[in-house]
């Protein structure tokens, strides 16, 4: 049962989702599998790249903040999923290691103008490498069903 509903949600609020250390082996694997472009998979011709080695796919960096998304407040909440990212930016690449730092914060609330039962969150989430530099900044509109 659901914690946390439209309601319980307001502009400003900030929740710290926890951190994640980047695996090299589950960084390369996923590269591999869904982004197997030079940068991630092949570290000789990283190395001579604008990164100067292998760095992680964005999509991996993105999933990696959702799978703590989800752990962290969504599966809290009575999400009833998003409309979609309006924004997505990788600021900085990812590297084996690094450790990843998630935040998440309310942006805007506003209740469904054509279904009582539902709102509108419009939230932000940023993650951070261990040096404190962003990495990945994503802006979305999820919908949380009304209490």
């Amino acid at each position: 049962m659901a914690d946390l509903y439209f309601e319980n949600l307001e502009e400003g609020q900030r929740r710290e989702l926890g951190s994640y250390t980047v695996p090299k082996d589950e960084m390369m694997e996923f590269a591999r599998r869904y982004d197997p472009q030079p940068i991630h998979v092949d570290e000789e011709a990283a190395r001579d790249s604008i990164f100067g080695g292998v760095i992680a796919s964005g999509w991996y960096t993105a999933s990696v903040c959702m799978r703590l998304l989800a752990d962290e407040f969504l599966n809290e909440a009575a999400s009833m999923g998003a409309l979609g990212l309006d924004e997505l930016r990788w600021q900085n690449p990812v590297r084996a290691g690094d450790t990843l730092t998630v935040s998440n914060e309310i942006l805007e609330t506003r209740p469904s103008e054509s279904r009582d039962d539902r709102g509108y969150v419009r939230n932000k989430t940023v993650a951070r490498n261990q040096d404190g530099e962003e990495v990945l900044v994503w802006v979305a509109t999820n919908i949380f069903a009304s209490n």
